[in-house]
């Protein structure tokens, strides 16, 4: 049996224009205003009127940037938000986005 192990960039390493930039696509907004209100998702969860293949993609991109964590467990990767290490590196980043983003 192959254990999967994802990459996640530490506290330290996340980089302000690489989380603004992740953030920047709509399908990626979705999902994180959907983890700030429901919490951790199995990612084939998200509804996004996308391909499974597209969807991941955003997912690899926010896991990468440092915006979300997932976890492996069995066949399922449940997603969440880093927000309490956002909060750490950039204060008030996260709420500031999502306030803007729901007006």
């Amino acid at each position: 049996m192959t254990l999967t192990t994802l990459e996640h960039p530490p506290v330290d390493a996340l980089d302000l224009a690489t989380i603004m930039g992740a953030l920047a696509d709509e399908h990626r907004l979705a999902i994180v205003r959907t983890l700030a209100a429901d919490g951790e998702r199995v990612c084939g969860t998200f509804d996004l009127g996308i391909s499974k293949a597209t969807r991941s993609h955003h997912l690899k991109i926010l896991r990468e940037s440092g915006v979300t964590q997932t976890r492996v467990e069995g066949t399922r990767r449940i997603v969440a938000l880093r927000r309490d290490d956002l909060e750490a590196r950039f204060p008030g980043l996260l709420d500031a986005l999502l306030d803007a983003a729901a007006r």
